[in-house]
């Protein structure tokens, strides 16, 4: 039940990504930029053909169908029970959730919006689709990291009690 619970976040987080987006093109295309913190944090309009940091353009068709696929593991994985425990049953839907909004960009647009801009630094536009796969692939390093330090120092304990 609890993976259910985990995919329909990622459907949640869809949604919220694609009402981003559709608020992106209505009001900052005409715009281009809307400054929040001026020369800080902006809100830019831009039609990314690439993958993150502008990699791939054009290449369309291979981002759909690769992202697609690994899209299609997660959410096999998720369903069949294979990725074990909550914590990492929703962090992995956290990836699919920002991976599909991306992924109906691609499909239906032909390109991703996106519209952050950090200006303070010289970065990416992205979006938060964008962030959903970032943090959830942190996390999950993250999660392994750690779960994989406990487990041996745990296994340690063991050797030397016996």
């Amino acid at each position: 039940m609890k993976r259910y619970l985990a995919l329909l976040m990622s459907v949640v987080l869809v949604v919220l990504d694609q009402v981003l987006k559709m608020l992106a093109y209505d009001y900052l295309r005409p715009i281009d930029t809307y400054p929040l913190i001026e020369d800080v944090l902006h809100l830019t309009y831009l039609e990314n053909r690439g993958a993150a940091f502008g990699i791939m353009q054009g290449q369309t068709w291979l981002l759909i169908w690769g992202t697609g696929l690994i899209l299609l593991i997660l959410i096999l994985a998720v369903m069949i029970g294979k990725i074990p425990g909550t914590l990492p049953n929703f962090i992995v839907c956290i990836i699919i959730g920002g991976g599909v909004g991306n992924l109906i960009d691609r499909v239906y647009r032909g390109y991703v919006i996106d519209y952050i801009q950090v200006r303070f630094v010289d970065f990416a536009i992205f979006n938060f689709a964008d962030i959903c796969v970032v943090t959830g692939v942190i996390l999950l390093v993250l999660y392994i990291f750690f779960h994989e330090m406990l487990s041996r120092k745990g296994k340690g304990k063991e050797q030397e009690i016996g």
